[in-house]
C-alpha cells in the first residue's frame, strides 16, 4: 500500500508516520521508484503499536524507541518482550512525605511477599517500588487494613495475571501492544469492577435504602439477587 493508504487505515497523518520513519521507530518502505514506497501489513501493526505507546502509554519517542528495541530483537523470550512492554507503562511516584524508615519496612514486606509467592520479579522492580511506596504510606496513615489482607490480594492477583497472560498470542509486537493496551485499559476496567464490587459487598453487608444511596449511583428498585 502507499503512504496514503497506510494513513488512512490508520489514522496517522502522513507527515507524522514520515516523522516515525526518519527517528528510526518505523522501517522505510519498500522502493517502487524514486520517490515512492510501498508499505505491508506489518508497518500498519507497528504504526498502531508506536501510536498505543504515545497515545494510550504516554510515552516520549525515546522511550517508545527503547521498547520497540526490546520488542523487535531477534531470540528474545516471551517473558523479556512481555517485560519491557510492562515496564514502559508503569509508573513510580515517590510520596516525600513517607518517612525512610516506613518505606523500609515497606520495601522489606514487598520483599518477603515477592519470595513468598515465588514471584520472579525484583524488588526494584519498578511495581514493587509503587506498591512498597503505598503501603508505607499506608502506615503513616495509620490505615493498616490492605497491608493486613496483602497475600490475600496476592492471591486474587495471580488469578488476573493468569487470565491476562492466557489470552495472549501472536508475534512479539502483537504481545507488546496486547500488554500496553491491556495493562493501561484493564487496570481502568478492573478498578471500576473493584468499585463495583465494593458498592455491591457494602449494600450486602450494610443492608439496602441508606441515605444518599442515589448519589452513589445505585437503584434500591432493582432487586437483589436471592
Amino acid at each position: 500500500m502507499r503512504i496514503g493508504e497506510l494513513s488512512r487505515r490508520t489514522g496517522v497523518a502522513v507527515a507524522t508516520i514520515k516523522y516515525y520513519v526518519r527517528e528510526g521507530l518505523l522501517p522505510p518502505g519498500e522502493l517502487t521508484s524514486p520517490n515512492q514506497a510501498s508499505y505491508g501489513e506489518g508497518h500498519e501493526r507497528r504504526l498502531r503499536l508506536i501510536r498505543a505507546l504515545i497515545s494510550v502509554g504516554g510515552l516520549p519517542v525515546a522511550q517508545v524507541r527503547e521498547v520497540l528495541d526490546a520488542v523487535t530483537s531477534p531470540g528474545h523470550p516471551a517473558h523479556r518482550v512481555l517485560g519491557a512492554a510492562q515496564k514502559s507503562v508503569t509508573s513510580h511516584h515517590t510520596d516525600a512525605t513517607v518517612s525512610p524508615e516506613a518505606r523500609e519496612r515497606a520495601a522489606q514486606r514487598v520483599a518477603e511477599l515477592l519470595r513468598a509467592r515465588g514471584w520472579h520479579a525484583a524488588p526494584d522492580h519498578p511495581a514493587a517500588r509503587t506498591l512498597a511506596d503505598a503501603l508505607a504510606t499506608m502506615e503513616q496513615l495509620g490505615h493498616h487494613g490492605f497491608p493486613a489482607g496483602l497475600d490475600d490480594y496476592a492471591a486474587a492477583s495471580e488469578q488476573i495475571a493468569a487470565a491476562d497472560i492466557g489470552g495472549l498470542s501472536g508475534g512479539p509486537e502483537q504481545l507488546a501492544e496486547t500488554v500496553i493496551i491491556g495493562t493501561l485499559l484493564g487496570d481502568t476496567a478492573l478498578v471500576a469492577l473493584r468499585r463495583l464490587a465494593q458498592y455491591d459487598a457494602t449494600k450486602r453487608r450494610y443492608g439496602v435504602g441508606e441515605p444518599g444511596d442515589e448519589a452513589c449511583g445505585g437503584s434500591d428498585d432493582a432487586p437483589d439477587p436471592e
